[in-house]
């Protein structure tokens, strides 16, 4: 059953997550779901950790990439296109024939990648942010595009995060973490040029971080700080939210055969002994079943 009852209804449902896998990590980030393999995978930012879960056996392994890696995307060929530290690489499915790609390369002693996803149209997007993250440089917006030009799509970002298409490819939701909230811009669905970039919600309590769509074309951001999910229609209104037992919550992505398990990371980032004693469970990945389904991911590549 979907959620569109709860349309109109003047109420905000409120869920609760269970943990999925204990990651343990200490910045998972950019969940997706590889539906050939039957694989979660995400990021532990950082520690430069690409991660796969089989949530059929349970079987996880990861690879390291030598540097830090903002987000992971899927390619049409069966490999992947990353975002590191300082620019874009492809690999195998795990990790293999890790090689740099793009014209592109950040100054990665001021910044570096953060969240980033393919697009409908068969490119890479990924925005940067500030190292350290309260120096005020200001960060950019860019896309990759298959045969490797780096495209600048917009800069005065703080940090950019969260970012997700509608199925019609006529609206593109982001979130620039330092904003305040979730804009939506207008995409030509030909070639996915940004106009008309307006604010689709305000966001308090946290920071708006990592995000996705649903099948019903509603809008799940994780709100960093807050220890919830936020469900925003696509006028802008909360309708339901996504408690969980720890504070920084990053991203999310539907995943499971059918679409209908929604997986959220998490993280503990700068964590005391004190704060881990508190959140045992920061930087594992959770789970939700709220009742609708999500979409598959796009894929890099022509």
């Amino acid at each position: 059953p979907g959620l569109g009852g709860w349309y109109g209804c003047g109420m905000t449902r409120k869920l609760e997550a269970e943990i999925a896998f204990p990651a343990q990590c200490e910045l998972a980030e950019g969940p997706l779901w590889d539906a050939s393999r039957g694989l979660l995978r995400w990021v532990d930012i950082l520690p430069g950790q690409v991660h796969a879960l089989d949530i059929t056996s349970g079987t996880h392994r990861s690879f390291g990439v030598g540097d830090t890696v903002g987000t992971v995307g899927l390619t049409r060929s069966g490999g992947l296109v990353l975002a590191l530290a300082g620019g874009f690489a492809l690999s195998g499915p795990d990790g293999e024939d890790l090689r740099p790609f793009g014209d592109f390369s950040a100054d990665r002693s001021v910044t570096r990648f953060n969240d980033g996803k393919p697009d409908p149209w068969g490119s890479f997007w990924a925005g940067t942010m500030a190292v350290p993250e309260d120096s005020g440089l200001p960060s950019s917006l860019y896309r990759l595009s298959p045969d490797g030009v780096v495209t600048e799509l917009f800069g005065g970002v703080g940090l950019s995060n969260g970012l997700d298409w509608s199925d019609d490819r006529r609206v593109f939701y982001y979130s620039d973490s330092h904003a305040g909230g979730v804009d939506a811009f207008d995409t030509d669905p030909d070639t996915g040029a940004l106009s008309g970039q307006r604010r689709l919600a305000e966001v308090s309590g946290g920071l708006p971080d990592g995000l996705t769509l649903d099948a019903e074309g509603c809008l799940w951001l994780a709100v960093w700080g807050s220890s919830e999910l936020r469900r925003y229609t696509p006028d802008g209104r909360l309708d339901t939210i996504v408690r969980l037992p720890v504070s920084q919550v990053t991203s999310a992505a539907f995943g499971g055969a059918d679409l209908s398990t929604l997986y959220i990371t998490t993280a503990r980032e700068n964590f005391t002994p004190a704060d881990l004693a508190a959140q045992p469970h920061a930087g594992d990945i959770f789970a939700c079943t709220p009742g609708v389904t999500g979409r598959l991911p796009f894929l890099f590549g022509r």
